[in-house]
């Protein structure tokens, strides 16, 4: 589920968080399944709750800021909920954890005591046109969270361990029973002592503040495939951020933009650029040399060429994404240069040419148009 979470909440992107919280409540009893049957209603509830748990929480909510959706689209991203699990879920989600009914029945809590998969990251690359066509290597600088070397991701001073939480006793959660006109119901919420792990740390690692990752600036060099375009999402195992608990870590995407070139377009597989010449080349015809994606290139111009004559140079386009060995072609338009003053000698050949060929040469005619080229 992805999108803009302060546009679905109604929100800008400065609201502090009780602002956030009252967007929230309004949207959210607006279309609770119980209350809102309209088709799609229920979609509509779960991407309120999504963009709710990214929002309110500060870290979740600057990884957003930061790297948008790859930021929190981890599968072990914090407070990331599956709301397709049961209605209870959604139902807990929207009244703060109150869940249960009449005779107050409850629901085992969950806690994140198992490993938890690092968060992907976002990259945006630019390249140059040619570096698009024929891919390569490159070297990036990214900013990502690594295990702590020293804890071995625990958090916790070496020599010592996270303790059981004696607030929540270990499972993450709080309760507490509260009686309504519909009858007995359990709030539950996230344990405030251990912040939902369901484990303290009562002697910190000094290298990481018991956070159990640090930031590391690293080098990596990534290969560009040839034929990629802009919006190319290329995707770096591994080299999201570090799980958690001995989770995996997330993945790295990195997204692609292509500059323009000043003498190519692109047109899918296709290249295409354009080349002028003179009349006389255009009536004769002729061979010239043409800049290509390859490099420079001979071009066949046949005589009695007309302008905007499209030219085909085949196989010297863009590879195929996946299969470099496919090319697309290089489509050249002619377009012809038409001389505004010709010299008097161009002029006398000019209209000796126009006599054999029975043109007229009258004032109106091409004598008339050359005397004009003459006279500039």
């Amino acid at each position: 589920m992805a999108g803009d979470y302060y546009e679905i909440l109604g929100v800008s992107r400065s609201a502090d968080k009780e602002e956030i919280k009252r967007a929230y409540r309004r949207l959210a009893r607006k279309y609770h399944p119980d209350v809102n049957k309209e088709p799609g209603a229920e979609e509509r509830f779960k991407e309120i709750n999504r963009a709710y748990e990214v929002l309110s929480e500060p870290e979740t909510r600057a990884r957003f800021d930061r790297f948008g959706e790859a930021g929190v689209s981890g599968a072990g991203a914090p407070g990331f909920q599956d709301f397709g699990d049961s209605f209870a879920d959604i139902f807990e989600s929207f009244f703060q954890g109150f869940q249960g009914g009449v005779g107050g029945q409850q629901q085992q809590g969950r806690r994140r005591s198992g490993p938890v998969r690092g968060d992907d990251l976002r990259l945006d690359l630019r390249l140059d046109f040619r570096e698009a066509v024929f891919g390569g290597e490159k070297e990036l600088r990214i900013k990502h969270l690594e295990t702590c070397e020293t804890c071995t991701g625990t958090g916790a001073k070496p020599g010592t361990r996270p303790q059981t939480c004696s607030t929540c006793t270990g499972s993450g959660q709080v309760r507490r029973a509260t009686r309504t006109p519909f009858g007995s119901f359990t709030q539950v919420s996230v344990c405030p002592t251990c912040n939902g792990t369901g484990q303290v740390i009562e002697d910190k690692c000094e290298t990481c503040g018991g956070r159990g990752q640090k930031e590391v600036m690293k080098k990596l060099k990534i290969t560009i495939p040839a034929g990629v375009d802009n919006g190319t999402r290329l995707r770096v195992s591994n080299e999201g951020d570090a799980g958690k608990l001995g989770g995996p870590p997330g993945d790295l995407y990195v997204f692609l933009a292509v500059n323009e070139d000043p003498l190519f377009k692109r047109e899918g597989t296709n290249v295409s650029s354009e080349v002028k010449i003179s009349y006389l080349q255009a009536i004769l015809g002729c061979r010239l040399e043409v800049e290509t994606v390859d490099g420079p290139t001979e071009l066949l111009i046949p005589s009695g060429t007309q302008a905007n004559t499209v030219l085909t140079l085949e196989k010297k386009g863009v590879p195929r994404l996946g299969n470099p060995v496919s090319r697309g072609d290089h489509l050249i338009t002619v377009s012809i240069d038409i001389p505004t003053k010709v010299t008097a000698e161009e002029r006398e050949l000019l209209m000796q040419l126009a006599k054999l060929k029975g043109d007229r040469t009258g004032k109106g005619g091409l004598e008339g148009f050359l005397g004009n080229l003459f006279q500039k």
